[in-house]
């Protein structure tokens, strides 16, 4: 409740709050940078950039990630407390939120990522920056939970859902989508997660389906005969990366499942499953001491963080030892790493 309290009192922030000169787009264009780039050494103006991978460059405009996460953050908690006590006064903030974040003619953001993770010099957006949308997952399930409230009236959830299908369509169609929608790593998971999440919240049965499929036939070949991502562990953060992309395999089967097409108890012919990834990562989770790949050349000591995985996981699976972990870890980290990482902050509205 104590965040809760803060998000009634915290201003109401929006995309057009600030804006980076170095975008290409306009007042309501989400602009960022990507994240491993850093000036050139060998130029007299530093362009183009060069990529040093897992190195964040904290140069980098980060204000519209930033400002999302927040609004984001300031739904849930606000959405949590108006299910935990039905006071109607976090449910007109929670709604407030959204609605100058998303439709409001002065404040909204645009519903497409044309510019993020560009990178200086070399490219004004890139697919790749659709995964800084991850955070808007948590806001469509608060957007359902707040149906039962005045204050969410047909016309703005109906603004919502238009904005979200948009989005999706946008996501589906332009060339930075596509290109994202076919990484073979953490990001195309991650589109998925999108895809599945928005699909379902504006009715959009055929991509819904299309998702399930491409959990089957698609995301699982990423995965190890022992149940890691080999992508993920290839990388120079690959303890953060390989619980990160269990986190969004394990939000794709809670999203997608049905009773009679459980991606939980899914084994593919070739023996992949999402059973089999979590018994790679929970050891190492739990003892991380046990972790036997180079340690992350940053922010190490932040993982394990409270991830969504293990409280979905854990009530769907009855594995008791993840919901214990997600009790003892901090409710939120200190680490903006970790924050950046959690795609969920209240996995609760999911269920």
């Amino acid at each position: 409740m104590e965040k809760a309290l803060a998000a009634l009192k915290a201003p109401v922030l929006h995309i057009t709050d600030i804006k980076s000169s170095r975008s290409a787009g306009g007042i309501h264009d989400y602009y960022s940078n990507g994240d491993y780039w850093w000036p050139n050494p060998d130029t007299s103006d530093g362009l183009p950039y060069i990529q040093r991978d897992g190195e964040t460059n904290p140069d980098n405009f980060n204000g519209h990630r930033i400002i999302l996460r927040q609004m984001r953050t300031n739904v849930v908690f606000l959405t949590s407390a108006y299910v935990l006590t039905k006071e109607e006064r976090y449910a007109e903030r929670a709604v407030q939120h959204l609605k100058e974040f998303f439709l409001d003619e002065k404040t909204y953001m645009a519903p497409h990522l044309s510019y993020a993770q560009a990178i200086l010099g070399v490219c004004q957006g890139r697919g790749i920056g659709i995964i800084d949308t991850l955070h808007l997952v948590d806001v469509v399930f608060a957007a359902e939970k707040l149906k039962s409230s005045p204050y969410m009236t047909e016309e703005i959830y109906t603004g919502l859902k238009r904005w979200f299908a948009r989005y999706l369509g946008w996501m589906l169609t332009d060339v930075n989508g596509i290109q994202e929608m076919n990484k073979d790593n953490n990001h195309g998971v991650c589109f998925f997660v999108q895809a599945a999440a928005f699909a379902r919240f504006t009715d959009n049965e055929r991509i819904v389906d299309f998702c399930r499929d491409y959990y089957k036939k698609g995301l699982l070949k990423q995965e190890a005969d022992d149940g890691s991502f080999p992508r993920e562990l290839g990388r120079t953060k690959p303890y953060n990366y390989s619980i990160f992309v269990v986190d969004n395999m394990v939000s794709l089967c809670h999203i997608l499942s049905l009773p009679e097409d459980n991606l939980w108890e899914y084994i593919s012919p070739d023996g992949k499953s999402i059973v089999k990834a979590l018994d790679f990562i929970t050891p190492y989770l739990l003892d991380k001491e046990s972790w036997p790949y180079p340690p992350d050349v940053m922010h190490f000591d932040a993982f394990p963080a409270r991830h969504g995985f293990l409280f979905l996981a854990g009530c769907t699976m009855g594995i008791k030892k993840l919901l214990d972990l997600y009790d003892s870890l901090p409710p939120e980290s200190l680490d903006e790493e970790a924050r950046r990482n959690i795609a969920s902050r209240q996995p609760m509205l999911w269920v």
